[in-house]
């Protein structure tokens, strides 16, 4: 099952929260978290 998923369209405020995260994070694991956004759709096969 080979699944196209395309990044997601946040508003400025989204993406900050998503980043804020991230360094949470990287601050609690110690590890280099990178968090992605995508727009699963909705394919019917």
């Amino acid at each position: 099952m080979d699944k196209d998923f395309p990044v997601a369209n946040l508003q400025a405020a989204q993406l900050d929260k998503i980043q804020q995260l991230e360094k949470e994070l990287r601050n609690e694991t110690n590890e280099n978290i990178v968090l992605i956004a995508y727009d699963e759709e909705d394919q019917k096969e």
